[in-house]
């Protein structure tokens, strides 16, 4: 039988009012979302910007944090997420509509291409990703999504450190395999 356990989370903490947590909470996702800053902004000030809006918005919204639906990490990242691309689309906008003025007489692409293609690649990962193990991608997902670190996955499933390094290692060398294969066969067909 499952031990039932009654201690809060960071963000419940928070959201209490535990000013404590708050210096958890940057303590244990400040790297996570360096990383993520660093990974969608590629820009040092930016990314710096960007964690600081990120926390604020944690600190908004965390009394909406249920971790019933999801863990606190998927929860933060997932406002990560959105605000980074948030910035992305601010700062892309801008030229964009200066310019248009330049461009009246250029057709207009609505970009429905790049829709399909995206959408295909999609179809493509979530086809691979549902055929792997279980347990491999539990391990990714950990790992890529969530943020954990090898020995904090390690730890949470009570899996030695080299197992779990290997499954990731085999896992993202599947997907690769898997994707150029997909790949290969989509353009492929397209060319006859």
């Amino acid at each position: 039988m499952p031990e039932l356990t009654t201690e809060k989370s960071i963000l419940e903490r928070i959201a209490a009012g535990d000013s404590a947590a708050v210096g958890e909470c940057i303590d244990r996702y400040g790297n996570l979302l360096w990383s993520l800053a660093r990974r969608y902004l590629r820009n040092t000030a930016d990314a710096e910007d960007a964690v600081q809006d990120v926390f604020i918005e944690i600190w908004r919204s965390c009394a909406r944090y249920d971790p019933g639906i999801a863990s606190e990490t998927a929860f933060i990242s997932t406002i990560a997420r959105r605000r980074f691309i948030d910035r992305l689309r601010q700062s892309g906008r801008a030229p964009a509509m200066d310019s248009l003025d330049d461009d009246e007489g250029a057709p207009v692409d609505p970009g429905v291409a790049a829709t399909v293609e995206d959408d295909t690649e999609v179809a493509i990962v979530a086809r691979v990703l549902g055929d792997m193990d279980p347990e491999h991608r539990k391990i990714l997902g950990m790992a890529l999504y969530e943020g954990y670190s090898h020995s904090e996955i390690a730890e949470q499933l009570g899996m030695p450190l080299g197992t779990v390094k290997t499954r990731v290692r085999r896992g993202l060398i599947h997907i690769r395999e898997q994707l150029q294969i997909a790949v290969g066969d989509t353009a492929g067909e397209s060319a006859e």
